[in-house]
């Protein structure tokens, strides 16, 4: 033990070189820095389906608000009546979709049609979801208003909205805006029910109980620490609302209902073409077709986007 210590080398003080002392040192971060939407980008465009449906829906959005500005498509227009060549054409080159009995393009009609629907979706999404989402907030932070609101979404989310989208469309006439209000005036009822759920839930956790005793005011609260986690529910909730509400239109102008005659959807153009079923079957099927397409883009980005928002998917 002796012998091992006397070959130690020896240590003498100019081996060590002296270190200023960075007091900013322990403020740095090692980790790098996080990027919520980086995140949710890097997440969403992970998928190449997603990024598939993305185009298409991307593809479909342009060509039902571009093209119709080309085409200058009129339900009503029946110029090529006389001309009994330009009728009941199956689709081909020069007549992508075929035409329908009044030489008109079904192309044209298609898409004009889309425009019409998807207009009045988003619309009514976006009108449902702000009112909901605000109304769900205030609703889930205070205990007076939340027995009476009770009151009021048990009374109403008794009765199909479908039934009541009827009733008002028919109590207010057909028409573009009377649709939207039809659909609009107890639709936010819903989303704002599912916020009002998720309010309580998140207010009573142990951060926000810690926040509140420390003197922050409710509002803050709710808009500070609670809104932000409910990204992807409200995402979520629109990537439901917007497929929703294009096939409540769908099924009122198949019915006659809503829409005046003279405005193209893709409701309206299922309607004139269904007895063609049999006979005529491209000026049915196409139709359905893009209406499929565009529910599904739209359902299937919106819960990709939805997903890539929860925080939960970012570890």
């Amino acid at each position: 033990m002796a012998e091992s210590t006397q070959n130690q080398p020896e240590i003498l003080d100019s081996d060590f070189t002296a270190v200023k002392i960075d007091e900013m040192a322990s403020e740095k971060l090692d980790t790098e820095k996080y990027s919520y939407w980086g995140s949710v980008g890097r997440a969403f465009f992970s998928s190449k389906m997603t990024i598939f449906l993305l185009f298409l829906m991307l593809a479909i959005l342009l060509m039902s608000f571009i093209q119709p500005l080309f085409s200058g498509y009129n339900l009503n227009d029946v110029a090529n009546i006389n001309d009994f060549g330009a009728r009941y054409n199956w689709p081909n080159a020069k007549y992508w979709f075929g035409t329908d009995g009044d030489g008109k393009s079904l192309f044209d009609a298609i898409w004009a049609g889309a425009k019409t629907s998807i207009s009045i979706s988003v619309i009514a999404t976006l009108i449902t979801t702000v009112i909901g989402v605000a109304v769900g907030a205030i609703w889930g932070t205070s205990k007076g208003i939340d027995r009476f609101m009770l009151e009021v979404y048990n009374v109403i989310s008794n009765v199909p909205q479908l039934l009541i989208i009827i009733v008002l469309s028919y109590s207010f006439g057909n028409g573009f805006w009377n649709l939207i209000f039809a659909m609009t005036v107890t639709g936010w009822l819903g989303t704002a029910y599912f916020i009002r759920v998720q309010v309580m839930i998140m207010r009573d956790r142990e951060y926000n109980i810690a926040s509140k005793t420390l003197g922050t005011g409710l509002g803050r609260m709710v808009i500070r620490n609670i809104m932000p986690y409910l990204t992807s529910v409200i995402v979520t909730q629109i990537s439901l609302s917007l497929p929703s509400f294009i096939s409540y239109e769908v099924f009122l102008s198949f019915l006659g209902v809503g829409l005046n005659a003279s405005v193209p959807s893709l409701g309206r153009l299922i309607q004139t073409y269904a007895p063609y079923i049999v006979s005529y079957p491209y000026l049915f099927w196409l139709p359905v077709l893009v209406l499929a397409l565009i529910a599904v883009s739209l359902y299937l980005v919106g819960q990709r986007l939805a997903d890539a928002s929860d925080p939960r998917t970012h570890m």
